[in-house]
């Protein structure tokens, strides 16, 4: 049941990246880019995500249990600091020069090309060097 559910929502994801044009990287960009020619179409696409997902968290917080019977995870560290500013400016760097984050980047496997390939191998080279290359004690 875990897996169709999993199968369910990854496929309504993908779908909604690809309506929405998250999987455009000139959509993307033109979203970005606030001081020249701003396209504010994907703000739309934003609220949709942020709105539900302040819903979800809300619902989680007063939950010990998932929706499936299994128990949640712990509160992870909140506070603010030194890797996660360093992850922030390299994943907000990286999604400016390419137009596409993660999700995007695995959607737009099956047609973006050459360009869409070498980011996603980019990309999971730069989780393997973290992974392996930083103190975990930090995170």
């Amino acid at each position: 049941m875990q897996k169709i559910i999993a199968f369910t929502v990854g496929g309504l994801f993908g779908v909604g990246l690809y309506i929405s044009q998250m999987t455009n990287t000139l959509k993307v960009q033109g979203w970005l880019d606030v001081f020249g020619e701003w396209d504010p179409t994907l703000t739309f696409v934003m609220g949709g995500a942020i709105i539900p997902m302040f819903v979800a968290w809300w619902v989680a917080d007063k939950r010990t249990k998932s929706f499936l019977g299994k128990n949640l995870p712990p509160p992870t560290k909140t506070e603010i600091n030194k890797p996660l500013i360093i992850g922030s400016i390299c994943f907000g760097t990286g999604w400016g020069l390419s137009g596409l984050c993660p999700g995007p980047a695995i959607a737009s496997l099956s047609f973006g090309g050459l360009s869409g390939i070498i980011f996603f191998i980019s990309m999971l080279t730069g989780i393997v060097a973290v992974s392996r290359f930083t103190n975990k004690e930090n995170y």
